[in-house]
């Protein structure tokens, strides 16, 4: 009696530990103390708790419905909902016969416009194929937009940025967005952009797709699942669409995005090596959006 006595205090004292233990994890991190349910709270990759946007859309799409066909093609499988095809492409991969690739069932090109370096200067490059890969995507009949790799860690530096893209796209016939690409520089602690903040992400995100917008062009935010969940606040940037990376069989990502990008690792005649593949759900040619 003793013994099953003091096994019942020491399971009673744990459950109190545990119980405390993700109570304070809430309150000493400034996060709710309830531990909702999906679509309450998400956990991140450190456990800890992070609450959902209420006014973000979430996405109106299954994923279940996202199959793959006999080439590894991402579709959806709805046939009230059409979608479209794409890569995404820059000077690194190389001659393109973009005949081949219209042919090989690809409706949209994402093309690098340029970058800023992630060095202490920050210099701001045109890609080096840009205009090769542009004018002759155009003439084999794809829809183009483009994407610019940002460093910016300023909103008159992100502006610029965008003032730099539209000089640069001023004389081609761009149907799709014009995507900001800010990225993490994960293999370099001196990256200009290593200790940014969620605010200075995000203001920097508007700065540059409100240049955009105001010239005419539709924006679209390009981001992974982590850099979408804890380094943007996605509340102060929903005016935007949202394009997603995110390499599993069928997207995870509670928020609603308008383009998803599935693999990096893709295949495309008239491409050597790989290259990334999308699936846009909107019909951005047209201004139409589908779904």
């Amino acid at each position: 009696m003793r013994n099953k006595f003091s096994i019942s205090l020491i399971g009673l004292f744990l459950i109190i530990v545990f119980v405390f233990s993700a109570c304070s994890l809430s309150i000493f991190s400034g996060e709710p103390t309830t531990q909702g349910t999906t679509g309450e709270f998400m956990t991140d990759k450190n456990g800890n708790f992070v609450p959902v946007y209420e006014d973000v859309e979430t996405t109106q799409f299954d994923a279940s419905n996202f199959l793959r066909d006999e080439n590894d093609r991402v579709y959806y499988a709805d046939a009230t909902v059409r979608t479209f095809t794409g890569i995404d492409v820059s000077v690194f991969q190389g001659d393109i016969d973009w005949n081949k690739v219209r042919e090989d069932g690809i409706d949209f090109v994402m093309i690098r416009a340029g970058f800023r370096g992630y060095g202490e200067n920050g210099t701001l490059n045109e890609d080096a194929r840009f205009r090769e890969n542009c004018k002759n995507a155009l003439a084999a009949g794809l829809s183009v937009g483009v994407y610019f790799f940002s460093q910016a860690i300023t909103e008159a530096e992100a502006a610029e940025e965008a003032r730099f893209v539209l000089d640069i796209i001023e004389d081609y016939n761009i149907t799709y967005p014009v995507a900001y690409d800010w990225e993490t520089i994960e293999y370099d602690d001196s990256a200009r952009t290593k200790n940014m903040t969620t605010q200075q992400i995000t203001a920097c995100a508007n700065a540059f797709c409100e240049v955009i917008e105001n010239a005419g062009y539709e924006t679209v935010i390009y981001f992974n699942r982590e850099l979408g969940y804890f380094n943007y606040d996605l509340s102060k940037i929903n005016n935007y669409h949202f394009w997603l990376a995110e390499y599993f069989s069928t997207p995870s990502f509670y928020y609603d995005y308008k383009i998803w990008q599935y693999t990096d690792k893709g295949t495309v005649d008239g491409i050597e090596g790989a290259v990334d593949i999308n699936i846009s759900l909107v019909d951005y040619s047209s201004k139409g959006v589908v779904g």
